[in-house]
């Protein structure tokens, strides 16, 4: 725990909860300005303690809860290159050319594609050929044979979700043009293509580098409606299509502000409203039972799309994403339905490694790393996510294979981990290597790995990473159980959605009785509890056999206990009542 957190009394003097944890609770700026809010709004005083932690001010509160995109959506103009790189794109539409898309394999690249694909289909335009590259065989990002063979056979060549890094395989472009959209960390020179749009360029202001490749797309997809109206001609209607901007943007991990923020609340509303074929076959072999949310899209849609480049066909997430054939997203659904099982199964095989591997190591330096002979590169990425979990540090997982190692990072708040990455291949310490904040790709010489990691462990040190413990709970204050309605949660519900940036609140339920406990399943806990004063509230805890938590809870015996978790409302037959999602306890 680093020595600013030790100066911050912890919330109900939960220094170390059953989970392992500090509990942190608002700071005394953020209660004065949720008390005002209240007062001035007439907001229940716990949605004022989210919005007042979101930096929402009181004047805001109410734009904030209902955001319009008009109001959000940023000027395409804004982005370099944008103005050439719709006109470019128009200026193939007009003319019928031959068209190629070279995607990345994962849900921000597929969706990316598919709003291409979709828009240029409701334009009468001959299909686009769809090129995703195999993540063995390739890697990610264009290839100079790929690219070469593009080339012969089309006048324009759309690289989306890839190519920032790209310098060879864009010059082995010969009679066609390329266009980049894409959203990567750029070096300080770029590749020669036509156009390079990209807010995470090294000439851009950073002002939008938290959008996803889908919603640099769907920025280029306004410019070219923009200047198909200035020729007197209609294009697509584009709100049909943020379902797929809100899928990548969830699941890419992006951050929930600003105009992201707006994408995936509209984006939700067309998913819920089951146009797209390819998403509807999705959500029907994922059980979803209920109206999306941000959970079904990073949880359950998400997983699903990405199985087909992790250890399936590369292209097949993307290709059902974009098709208008029910039958045919059927078979493609129930394919990375069955992919996706198979991947949990990898992952949990190549995530019990990792971890002996990282704790032999040690996990008290910036960096946690792992590496392992023939360990799956489509699995490594979500295995370095569930270190980097379970230790608060950035991590590292490897795949190795003959002389070289291909792996993923994962980051935690405030580390840059795709520019440490890419200064180690600028160092020469990796043979490639590049991504973005939050998450890298690399590739590394055997011989050189411990040199590499042992160096990125440094740089990431030098930017604060490691000087933490577990990661503290934090909470947005405290409620009675009688509080806890439906109203409420509801309310709470609409300053959403929540995720990466916009963390959804949580609260404490403080020296309550356990009524009824019982094991679901393997792992899952049910609990009723009560004040003591004749209001009691449905709890679920998922998971919570797999830590202390569902033990100690199952066996009470009487005692009293804080809890904390997220509202959420639990839909049952057709009746929608409040529930506690139980992340953690403390005996009281």
């Amino acid at each position: 725990m680093n020595e600013g957190m030790r100066l911050v009394t912890a919330f109900l003097g939960v220094e170390h909860s059953l989970s392992g944890r500090r509990w942190t609770g608002p700071d005394a700026e953020t209660d004065r300005q949720a008390e005002a809010m209240a007062q001035a709004t007439a907001l229940p005083r716990p949605l004022c303690q989210t919005l007042a932690r979101l930096g929402v001010a009181a004047n805001g509160a109410e734009a904030y809860l209902t955001p319009a995109l008009r109001d959000l959506l940023p000027d395409p103009h804004s982005l370099r290159d944008m103005q050439a790189a719709a006109a470019r794109f128009l200026r193939a539409v007009e003319r019928r050319e031959r068209i190629a898309i070279f995607a990345d394999y994962d849900v921000d690249g597929g969706t990316s594609a598919a709003l291409l694909i979709d828009w240029l289909r409701q334009m009468g335009q001959p299909a686009p050929t769809l090129y995703v590259p195999d993540r063995i065989d390739e890697g990610y990002g264009p290839n100079v044979p790929a690219m070469r063979d593009l080339a012969k056979a089309h006048d324009l060549i759309l690289c989306v979700d890839c190519g920032t890094l790209s310098h060879d395989a864009i010059a082995a472009v010969e009679g066609a043009d390329v266009v980049i959209l894409d959203h990567h960390l750029g070096a300080e020179t770029l590749p020669p293509a036509l156009a390079v749009v990209n807010p995470n360029r090294q000439d851009e202001s950073g002002d939008l580098a938290h959008l996803c490749a889908a919603a640099v797309v769907f920025l280029m997809l306004v410019e070219a409606g923009r200047q198909l109206r200035s020729a007197g001609r209609q294009g697509p209607d584009l709100m049909d299509l943020l379902d797929l901007v809100a899928l990548a943007t969830v699941a890419d991990v992006a951050p929930l502000i600003g105009v992201n923020r707006a994408f995936v609340r509209q984006g939700l509303r067309v998913l819920a409203e089951r146009g797209r074929p390819g998403l509807v076959a999705l959500a029907d072999v994922a059980r979803m039972d209920s109206a999306p949310t941000t959970y079904h899209l990073g949880f359950l849609l998400g997983p699903r799309i990405n199985a087909g480049g992790r250890i399936g066909k590369a292209d097949l997430g993307a290709r059902l994403l974009a098709t208008n054939d029910p039958a045919e997203a059927r078979a493609m659904a129930e394919e990375l339905d069955r992919l996706n099982t198979e991947r949990r199964e990898v992952e949990a095989a190549v995530r019990a490694a990792a971890m002996e591997q990282a704790e032999a190591r040690g996990l008290d330096a910036p960096l946690v790393w792992a590496a392992g002979e023939g360990w799956h590169p489509g699995v490594v990425g979500i295995v370095a996510s569930r270190l980097k979990e379970t230790t608060n540090r950035p991590a590292v997982v490897i795949g190795l294979d003959g002389d070289e190692g291909k792996g993923s990072g994962r980051s935690v708040s405030g580390i840059d981990l795709g520019a440490a990455i890419q200064r180690l291949a600028a160092e020469g310490l990796l043979i490639r290597g590049g991504g973005h904040r939050m998450a890298a790709g690399l590739t590394v010489a055997r011989d050189r790995l411990d040199a590499a990691m042992a160096r990125l462990s440094e740089l990431l040190g030098r930017q604060g990473a490691g000087r933490g413990g577990p990661a503290d709970l934090r909470l947005d204050g405290m409620l009675m159980p009688g509080a806890a309605s439906l109203e409420l949660a509801e309310q709470i519900e609409a300053a959403g959605p929540f995720g990466a940036g916009a963390p959804g609140p949580r609260y404490v339920f403080p020296d309550c009785q356990i009524s009824f406990a019982k094991q679901l399943g393997e792992s899952h806990l049910k609990l009723r509890f009560g004040d003591g004063m004749g209001a009691s509230l449905d709890a679920i805890g998922f998971g919570a056999f797999d830590s202390p938590l569902g033990p100690a809870l199952m066996a009470h015996g009487g005692a009293r206990f804080h809890l904390a978790g997220r509202l959420d409302i639990n839909i049952w037959g057709g009746r929608r009542s409040v529930q506690l999602r139980l992340e953690d306890a403390a005996p009281a």
